[in-house]
């Protein structure tokens, strides 16, 4: 059925781990619904008990999660219980349920987490800010979605993404530990032989996003103390070769931030690569009276990287070790599942078979640290967005150039109707 699968066999390990990645995400969410895709992957194991089922019965874990880009189910357990662990993933995809009753309390779920999380000021800055970048693009959304965006999303919905996206040519399977090959392959005959391969699988082409707006937008959280502060520019693709200089840029970014503004505030800044761009977000949490400053920094953080202050040797250096750091940690908590991170990023980035993260990172020259920077930082100004108190800040922030932007209660994300026409993918 076109399901291509990675085996690594190691005999007498007592453990196994099942990953299966669906290479289509939340990018793919129709217009106003945005959030759908990680609902769908609610449904996959409705049932609650199934995790405690997987925990205490086959001592292992279930874990399912949906980025832009994929919709990812891991399951492990002791290895002589292989055969279950495979009849758990059938009945998820092949046997996937979607009644209306399963389903709304599913969507009522999700929309209830969803609204505690939308109070945070954090929240609140993240979502103004990629739609302030991003605009009705796919990035220009949050993959959970919005209370409001989910509230719209219905089983009619779900059951299109289900016969688009969920076939085994559009999927990576893969199994690591105590099991042979041929049993695996047995069992997968056995439970997900009947799975049916898609006539197509549909593209990731949607319309390009148009131009940012310069000013910055103020989003209103009255009596509010504490400012949460962002600036972004629009990234590099995972598959980029530059990725990881724009990663390590944002290391040195964030450092150089940091020590301006000084121990008494949290200042970030991160690179995010997805399958068609990526952002590259400067993120702080400030009181009043240092925003401006903050964004004054920020904004001059940006520039010199660019142009009149490039990254320097020892500066490189040591954003490759935190990288590093960051590398080997996730390799410690768990080499199976890194290692199976691995493959499936290869698979669904395109990336080469060999690819080797640790030396990517090594590789990076200070040459070619100015140059992604440049291609990032020279051609556009960052987008900006600030969540606090207006009346406090609207005076301080007018001295922004370009000026500033008060919706009001709007966060600055423009929601479409339900009527709106959808921007998704198109059919070949």
């Amino acid at each position: 059925n076109g399901l291509p699968i990675l085996v690594w066999p190691q005999p007498g390990e007592p453990k196994v781990l099942l990953r299966l990645r669906i290479n289509s995400g939340t990018a793919f969410d129709l217009a106003g619904k945005d959030g759908m895709t990680q609902l769908l992957a609610d449904t996959l194991f409705p049932d609650p008990t199934t995790r405690q089922y997987v925990a205490e019965e086959l001592e292992g874990r279930l874990h399912v999660s949906a980025t832009y880009d994929y919709l990812d189910i891991s399951l492990s357990g002791r290895a002589s219980d292989f055969e279950r662990l495979v009849e758990l993933l059938r009945n998820a995809v092949v046997n996937i349920r979607l009644g209306n009753e399963e389903v709304t309390r599913l969507r009522d779920e999700r929309v209830k987490q969803t609204q505690e999380l939308s109070a945070a000021p954090t929240w609140q800055a993240d979502r103004a800010i990629k739609s302030r970048l991003y605009g009705e693009y796919p990035y220009g959304r949050l993959p959970a979605g919005t209370p409001e965006t989910l509230a719209r999303a219905a089983r009619p919905d779900l059951m299109l993404a289900r016969d688009r996206f969920l076939h085994p040519n559009n999927s990576t399977l893969i199994v690591i530990g105590g099991v042979e090959r041929n049993r695996a392959m047995r069992a997968f005959r056995q439970f997900l032989g009947a799975w049916r391969k898609g006539d197509a699988i549909v593209p990731a082409s949607f319309r390009q996003p148009e131009t940012p707006a310069t000013s910055t937008l103020l989003v209103d959280l009255p009596g509010s103390t504490t400012n949460e502060v962002r600036l972004a520019v629009r990234g590099l693709s995972r598959a980029d070769r530059d990725q990881t200089a724009a990663r390590l840029l944002a290391l040195i970014a964030s450092t150089r931030w940091q020590a301006i503004l000084g121990n008494g505030h949290t200042a970030t800044a991160r690179h995010d690569a997805h399958a068609l761009g990526g952002v590259l977000t400067l993120s702080a949490s400030v009181d009043t009276a240092t925003t401006l400053k903050t964004f004054a920094a920020g904004r001059e953080v940006l520039q010199n990287l660019a142009a009149a202050m490039p990254a320097t040797t020892a500066e490189l250096e040591k954003a490759k070790q935190t990288a590093l750091a960051e590398l080997n940690q996730r390799r410690a908590q768990d080499g199976t599942n890194f290692l199976a991170e691995q493959w499936l990023d290869a698979a669904t980035y395109g990336l080469p078979a060999n690819y080797d993260e640790a030396q990517a990172i090594n590789s990076v020259t200070t040459a070619d640290a100015q140059r992604v920077a440049a291609r990032l930082l020279g051609n556009a100004p960052p987008v900006s967005v600030v969540v606090g108190d207006a009346a406090r800040l609207r005076e301080e922030l007018s001295k922004l150039p370009g000026g500033i932007e008060t919706p009001g209660t709007d966060t600055g994300v423009k929601t479409p109707t339900a009527t709106t026409s959808p921007p998704p993918a198109k059919r070949p």
